[in-house]
């Protein structure tokens, strides 16, 4: 059985040697790069990966599923650049393309990095992710942010955790936090969502006692507390964003309203109304 491994890039020239190092165990690696002007593709080309370039974005899912469209393996295990196979794993995964008789998808479980540590609790861990699927049994959803692989058949688990860089440093949780928020605040714009500054609060008030509460993310320490802060951050952003699309809209839509009112009338002046 053939291994294809799949990720996207943009500028990952940071994380992106150690992840193909990592996933060196496999037949063929597609990357499909989105112009990075650092020296991703070049670092990619030169582990031996296969290169796709495209000039337009259309969102994680839609992304991700050109890699999936480029890889002929067997089996497709899709990665991101931070992420990281271990020896133990790559040895798990080759048993299952070896076996005779295996699942149409398999969820891994994953360790997350979180500014100095691995989290342990917080709903970080245990983490299941579906990342290796047959091909042609599965696609991912058509999500700007936050997409899923849809599988068409069953679906098992690895045992062996899969290594996640996820935040360095608190630079990088503030860059992640505003860009992820604003994809899925135009993701439920478009879905016909709205908010408001007071579900903003209460969203994000939320997301901090369920992350530092109820999914124990106090074990952790300070990172727990520091993870559920930033956590809250990102729902609190994310339904403040939706609000303030609904008020551009609303703003762009009187204002359309006015000229087609003026061009209706040109003679009217802003006293008439008070005659």
């Amino acid at each position: 059985m053939k291994l294809s491994v799949i990720l996207i890039t943009k500028n990952e020239a940071l994380n992106l040697p150690a992840c193909l190092e990592s996933v060196a165990f496999a037949d063929q690696i597609v990357v499909v790069d989105s112009f990075s002007t650092d020296n991703t593709a070049e670092i990619a080309r030169a582990a031996g990966a296969q290169v796709i370039q495209t000039a337009d974005w259309p969102g994680f899912g839609p992304q991700k599923n050109r890699a999936l469209a480029a890889a002929d393996g067997d089996w497709v295990l899709s990665i991101d650049a931070d992420e990281r196979i271990t020896p133990a794993l790559a040895a798990e995964i080759q048993t299952i393309l070896q076996a005779a008789h295996t699942a149409d998808a398999y969820e891994i479980p994953r360790k997350s990095w979180y500014c100095g540590r691995f989290i342990e609790h917080a709903g970080w861990a245990p983490d299941y992710v579906t990342r290796l699927i047959r091909r042609g049994s599965a696609t991912f959803s058509d999500d700007l942010v936050h997409e899923r692989i849809l599988v068409n058949g069953t679906t098992g688990r690895l045992n062996t955790p899969m290594l996640h860089y996820s935040f360095r440093d608190f630079s990088q949780v503030l860059s992640k936090v505003d860009l992820y928020s604003t994809l899925s605040a135009r993701q439920r714009y478009a879905k016909g969502q709205r908010s408001s500054v007071g579900k903003a609060v209460l969203h994000g008030f939320a997301a901090f006692v369920r992350t530092y509460l109820f999914k124990r993310g106090f074990l952790d320490g300070g990172h727990g507390l520091a993870l559920a802060i930033s956590n809250a951050e990102g729902s609190y952003y994310r339904y403040l964003k939706l609000w303030l699309m609904q008020q551009q809209q609303a703003g762009s839509d009187g204002a359309s309203a006015g000229v087609l009112s003026s061009k209706s009338n040109p003679l009217r002046t802003p006293t008439d109304k008070a005659l």
